[in-house]
This record gives structure tokens, sequence and C-alpha cells, in this order.
């Protein structure tokens, strides 16, 4: 009788190691699977942000266009979200440094002749108008506006150059004065 016990369990050890093993090996190759869709998607995602931003990766930053993220998973075939988690946290080396994905999504403010151009960009020119004002007398976000109206051609509110100033952390006027 205890031969036969040890056989029996030996047999349900075996079925069960067997079981054990198949379940793993169904786990590890969806596993591989998961991985290799979402290499697929990024691969997707990126080659579509690239098409769209060519003259950014030909030119430079300065040729940034205006990007939704909504644009890119229309063109890829995939829902906003997916989109949005596929380049969350991630990053592109290009010949102009290093860049999280996220970067290539800006909103477009509009230009008198009827053009878009990134909110990037007009945040390089506040920077840059910044850093050439005088600094016994600093630009107010309102001289600023008609700076960008003026030379640039650009339409947007006060309000608007005020947050983009403080997204880039610019201080405003009566903190830069110097005397």
């Amino acid at each position: 009788m205890s031969c036969l016990v040890s056989w029996v369990h030996y047999k349900l050890s075996k079925y069960d190691q067997s079981n054990y093993l198949t379940e793993k090996y169904e786990h590890l190759n969806w596993l591989q699977k998961s991985i290799e869709k979402r290499k697929t998607t990024l691969v997707r995602v990126m080659q579509a942000i690239i098409d769209k931003q060519n003259d950014f990766f030909q030119k430079g930053t300065s040729y940034l266009k205006p990007l939704t993220i909504k644009e890119i998973a229309e063109s890829v075939e995939l829902h906003d979200s997916t989109v949005s988690r596929a380049v969350n946290g991630k990053y592109v080396q290009t010949p102009h440094g290093l860049f999280e994905l996220k970067y290539f999504f800006t909103s477009s403010i509009s230009t008198n002749g009827n053009d878009e151009i990134s909110s990037e960009i007009v945040k390089d020119l506040i920077v840059e108008i910044v850093k050439n004002e005088n600094k016994s007398k600093p630009l107010s976000d309102q001289k600023i506006l008609d700076i960008l109206s003026a030379n640039e051609g650009l339409t947007l509110t006060r309000r608007t150059v005020t947050k983009y100033r403080e997204q880039l952390g610019v201080p405003s006027s009566s903190k830069r004065k110097r005397y």
C-alpha cells in the first residue's frame, strides 16, 4: 500500500510540476509579446513624431511645430491615451540634445499671417527678450507682449506671456530689476 501511495504522490507531483511549468511558460510568452507590442508602439509613435517634426530634427529647436497627442494618435491609429502612456517618461537623443518625448507635443500660437508656431518657440523668444532687456528697467509682461506682437506678429494675451514666463522660471519685472 505504501508503494501505491508513493507512486500516486509521484504522479501528482509530476502533474503539478508540469502544470506549473506550463503556466510559467505561458506567462513568459505573454510577457514577451507585451514587451514587443510596447516596443512596436513606441517605434510607430516616434516615427510619426519624426515625420511631423522633421524640420526640428534637421534644422534645430526653433523649427518645432505645434503638435498634439491626438494628431499622432490619429496618424498611428491608436487611442490618445495609448500614445500618452507610450511617450510618458521616454526620452530621445537628437542632434540638438536629449529631449523628453512630451517636449514634441506643444500648443500653437497664432500669428497675424494666420500661421501657427509652437508655444516652445514663444517661450524661447521670451527668454531672449528678457536676456537682452535693460536690467535697470526690466520689461513688464505687457511690454514683452507688445514686442512679441510687433516683431513676431503673435496674437496672444498678457496672461499667456505671464504663464510662459512663470513656467520658464523667469521672475517678474520687479524682481529682475538691478540697481
